[in-house]
C-alpha cells in the first residue's frame, strides 16, 4: 500500500502556461531577493556544488545536460532498481513518469537553455544526483525512500553531495512506527553532515498540520506564505502550507519561499506533439527545492560551512513578513549570502 507521496507536498494545481511573456519565475527570484552581485556576475550560482533529489525522477531535459552525475530508479513501475547513470545522452535511462521531480529539479537546478535563461533555477551550475522513490502517480512506500536514503549513504562521499531535496511527505494516516521509520532515515542524513531540506506538506494550515519527514527537528522544513500573490483555482483552496507545531511541540516550517503557480521543466516535452517545455505547478514540493538552490549557491561562496552552519546563517537571514509569523521567516536570498 502507498503510504507517502508528492500529492501532500506536491502539486495543489498544475496547468500549462500559455502567457509565454509573463515568467513567474522572475517574481520568485524578485521575491527572495536573488538578484545581488553574486548572481549578476554568476559568481556563486552552485558551482562546484552537488544536490540530490528524492523524488518521482527525472527526464532527459536539455535544461539539465551534463549535470545528471547517477541516477537510481526504486520505485516499483520499472524494475530498473540496478540502473546508474553516470554521463548524460538521449539514450539514457533516465525516467520520470510523473512529471513531478523534473519540476522540483528544474526549479532548483535548471538552467533555462530552452527558454534563454527566463525560467532558469536557483542554482543553475550544481551538479544532480537523482533518485527515483515514487511512481507515475506521486506515490510510494517508505520502502523505497528509506532505500533512496541508504544509496545516499553509500555515494556521498564519492560524489561531493552536500545537500538533498526530499519533496516528499507521508499521509497523516500513517501509523507512528512507519513516520518513525522515516524520520530516522531522514535524520541520518543529517547525522553525517548533509544539508536536509525538506517540504512542509500541503495539508495546512491548521496546526499540526506539517507532514513526516517536515517534522525533524533536525532537518530545514520549508513552507509557502499565505500572503504572496497567488493564482486562484475553483478546486483547491489556496491558503495550503503545513503548520506547526509538531506533536513534539517544535516551531514549523523554518523558512518560508514561494510556491504557488511556479513555472518549471516540463518532464515529457519532446515526448509528445505539442509538448511546451516548461509549465507550472503549486505546492510546498515546489518551495523547498528554491530554499535548496539558495543554499547551493551558498555552498559554492562558502564551501566549508556545516550544515549546522548553513541553517544558523538561513535563520539569521530570513526576514519576518505577514504570513511567517510559525517559522523564522521568508527566504532572502541576498542576506543568505552576504
Amino acid at each position: 500500500r502507498d503510504v507517502l507521496g508528492s500529492r501532500g507536498l506536491g502539486d495543489v494545481y498544475k496547468r500549462q502556461r500559455k502567457n509565454k511573456g509573463f515568467s513567474f519565475m522572475k517574481w520568485v527570484k524578485q521575491s527572495i531577493h536573488y538578484w545581488c552581485p553574486d548572481t549578476k556576475e554568476h559568481k556563486f550560482l552552485g558551482q562546484n556544488v552537488t544536490v540530490a533529489i528524492l523524488d518521482t525522477g527525472i527526464s532527459p531535459h536539455p535544461d539539465f545536460k551534463g549535470r545528471i552525475l547517477s541516477f537510481r530508479d526504486f520505485s516499483s513501475t520499472t524494475g530498473s532498481s540496478e540502473k546508474v547513470l553516470f554521463s548524460f545522452s538521449h539514450f539514457s535511462p533516465l525516467i520520470d513518469n510523473s512529471g513531478h521531480g523534473t519540476h522540483v529539479a528544474g526549479i532548483l537546478a535548471g538552467n533555462g537553455l530552452l527558454s534563454s535563461g527566463t525560467y532558469a533555477g536557483i542554482a543553475p551550475f550544481c551538479n544532480l544526483i537523482i533518485g527515483k522513490v515514487l511512481d507515475q502517480n506521486g506515490n510510494g512506500s517508505i520502502k523505497n525512500v528509506i532505500n533512496g536514503i541508504q544509496w545516499i549513504r553509500d555515494i556521498y562521499t564519492q560524489f561531493h553531495i552536500r545537500i538533498i531535496n526530499i519533496s516528499v511527505g507521508t499521509r497523516p494516516d500513517l501509523s507512528i512506527h512507519q513516520k518513525l521509520l522515516l524520520l530516522n532515515a531522514v535524520e541520518s542524513l543529517w547525522d553525517l553532515g548533509l544539508v536536509v531540506v525538506v517540504s512542509a506538506g500541503n495539508y495546512g494550515p491548521a496546526p499540526g498540520s506539517v507532514t513526516v519527514p517536515g517534522s525533524s527537528p533536525k532537518v530545514i522544513t520549508v513552507g509557502v506564505p499565505d500572503t504572496f500573490p497567488l493564482i486562484h483555482t475553483q478546486r483547491h483552496p489556496l491558503n495550503y502550507s503545513g503548520r506547526g507545531p509538531t506533536d513534539d511541540c517544535i516551531v514549523k516550517p523554518d523558512v518560508f519561499a514561494p510556491g504557488t503557480g511556479i513555472v518549471s521543466c516540463n518532464a515529457f516535452y519532446s515526448q509528445f506533439p505539442n509538448a511546451p517545455p516548461y509549465l507550472s505547478k503549486t505546492g510546498t514540493s515546489m518551495a523547498a527545492p528554491v530554499v535548496s538552490g539558495a543554499i547551493a549557491c551558498l555552498l559554492s561562496k562558502y564551501p566549508f560551512l556545516t550544515n549546522a552552519e548553513v541553517k544558523l546563517k538561513l535563520h539569521t537571514s530570513c526576514v519576518q513578513i505577514p504570513g511567517t509569523e510559525s517559522g523564522w521567516g521568508i527566504l532572502d536570498f541576498s542576506r543568505l549570502l552576504e
